[in-house]
């Protein structure tokens, strides 16, 4: 059986680098930010993640699992899909609200033309599982009547997802989350079937 505080080592670093991904990008940051954050060696570091690159493999593996729970905790909570989506976009808000800090993929995605392929296959990943829950609950909600948009329900998936990134990088610039809270409210009144 492992011990567990290689573990307990293992999570920190990844606690630490996601905080610095969020906030600085993933070029933004070396191991010796981490370590010296940490108190602890770059040799400790390499021990538990030998490349930049294998971090942020387990960083987007980490981060894309957590938010996957926390779809299926929106689901399990039960209601429609004007609920669904309103918890939905509180997910987003409560990263802005952290330390001014941006979704772990949204800021992956701007450093993708400089990420190995794993990770440029984790970003397109996460984006793609978002758009397919989106898609469904915005299905869900044409079909009960509580919703209404034209066209598919994947398309304007897409637009909710990228609004709602869009708008945490420019609350983000005025470090104010009120901006992007006003954008999401929005962008959900008028999915909103009226009465």
């Amino acid at each position: 059986m492992p011990s567990r505080a290689p573990r307990d080592t293992q999570d920190r670093i990844l606690d630490v680098a996601e905080r610095l991904l969020q906030v600085r990008g993933f070029n933004g940051f070396s191991y010796a930010d981490i370590a010296s954050e940490l108190r602890i060696r770059n040799a400790s570091i390499h021990h538990h993640f030998p490349t930049k690159a294998d971090l942020g493999v387990r960083l987007l593996a980490r981060y894309r699992e957590s938010f996957a729970h926390s779809l299926e905790t929106i689901e399990r909570a039960g209601g429609d899909a004007r609920r669904k989506l309103r918890q939905y976009a509180r997910l987003y808000a409560n990263v802005v609200r952290e330390k001014n800090r941006m979704c772990l993929c949204g800021m992956l995605a701007s450093d993708l033309g400089t990420l190995p392929r794993p990770m440029r296959t984790g970003v397109k990943g996460f984006f793609d599982d978002n758009e397919a829950w989106l898609g469904r609950v915005l299905e869900e909600g044409r079909k009960s009547g509580v919703l209404r948009f034209g066209g598919s329900a994947r398309a304007h998936a897409r637009l909710v997802l990228s609004s709602l990134e869009g708008a945490m990088l420019v609350a983000r610039s005025y470090e104010d989350v009120s901006r992007f809270e006003s954008v999401a409210e929005r962008l959900l009144e008028d999915l909103e079937a009226r009465s």
